[in-house]
């Protein structure tokens, strides 16, 4: 049975998942009745300043694949439609290159601003740890707030700790965009 965090919670996956190699991060919303958006799921690969090796280590919908091979976003789903995880990246632990230190999941709203859209639009909105090989959801932290003025939200942190790979569950709702990320991480 998965394991489900809280905000701020933490789950040491190479500890309490030993065999663990491949994970999938599953990242799924579900738009209010009467509206439509678009969301993607963007992953920044953290050295230890805090920004990105160089600028490939920025994995979504236009850089789908990591320059250590490590990470695969698997392309981006424009309405959220369906029951399943909406946008998808794959990773396997053991190739991810060693100046990464942290892997931050972020959900941004395309184009938030110009059509008035924000997380207030949204419900159902998650992000959950599989094992690829047992397909066994390891994790699953749901965002049971609304955030009715947030574009765009920080989801979730895969760090390295003492070489070890933690979640923590972070659902820190922003006005950044996708730009103002980038901006912070590069």
């Amino acid at each position: 049975m998965a394991i489900t965090l809280k905000k701020g919670g933490t789950f040491n996956l190479t500890k309490k998942e030993p065999s663990l190699k491949k994970i999938l991060i599953g990242l799924g919303w579900e738009v209010k009745r009467g509206n439509a958006l678009d969301l993607d799921a963007s992953v920044f690969m953290l050295g230890e300043s805090g920004k990105l090796p160089a600028d490939e280590f920025f994995v979504f919908y236009n850089n789908l694949k990591s320059p250590d091979g490590a990470l695969q976003h698997t392309g981006d789903n424009r309405t959220g439609e369906g029951d399943e995880d909406d946008e998808m990246i794959l990773a396997t632990l053991e190739l991810i290159d060693q100046r990464v230190e942290e892997i931050l999941a972020v959900f941004s709203i395309h184009e938030a601003k110009n059509r008035n859209h924000n997380f207030g639009l949204l419900s159902e909105a998650y992000i959950r740890i599989v094992d690829v090989e047992t397909k066994r959801e390891i994790l699953r932290f749901d965002l049971d707030e609304e955030y009715p003025t947030a574009t765009d939200m920080e989801f979730g942190r895969i760090k390295r700790e003492n070489g070890e790979w933690v979640f923590i569950a972070s659902g820190i709702g922003a006005n950044k965009g996708l730009q103002g990320y980038v901006d912070m991480y590069a």
